[in-house]
């Protein structure tokens, strides 16, 4: 019996790679950017292609809305970053990441939590229908 693969593993090992490194040198508990201008300096570091805080189109009814999504960050053209630095993740945090992936049609999602202090707090989420 073979195991599938998941879809962006490796591209997700090395964003989480960088979210480790992150916590690791300085810790959790501090404002949320702190966290995203590491994150970003430790992406490049790692070669690792990525927008920050760009502004995704919203429609409805194929016209264009003047209202912009505006995600932490888009890895690889294909996996919606969410940073937070909270004292837990709660489900409207989940929420928020699942709207940015599903108007920006990308099939991966993680919410990054740096506000723990002993630990990084992460979920991985996957939008089939966008594969």
């Amino acid at each position: 019996m073979s195991l599938e693969k998941q879809p962006f593993s490796e591209e997700g090992y090395a964003l989480m790679g960088a979210a480790f490194e992150v916590h690791n040198e300085i810790g959790g508990g501090l404002a949320e950017e702190i966290y995203q201008q590491s994150f970003e300096i430790e992406l490049e570091l790692r070669s690792i292609p990525f927008r920050s805080r760009y502004e995704v189109p919203v429609f409805y009814k194929e016209r264009e809305l003047k209202k912009r999504y505006v995600p932490d960050l888009m890895v690889y053209d294909k996996i919606v970053v969410e940073l937070k630095s909270v004292s837990a993740l709660l489900p409207e945090h989940e929420g928020q990441l699942i709207n940015y992936m599903r108007i920006s049609k990308s099939p991966i999602g993680y919410l990054i939590n740096f506000g723990p202090i002993g630990k990084l707090e992460y979920k991985r989420f996957i939008l089939s229908e966008f594969l």
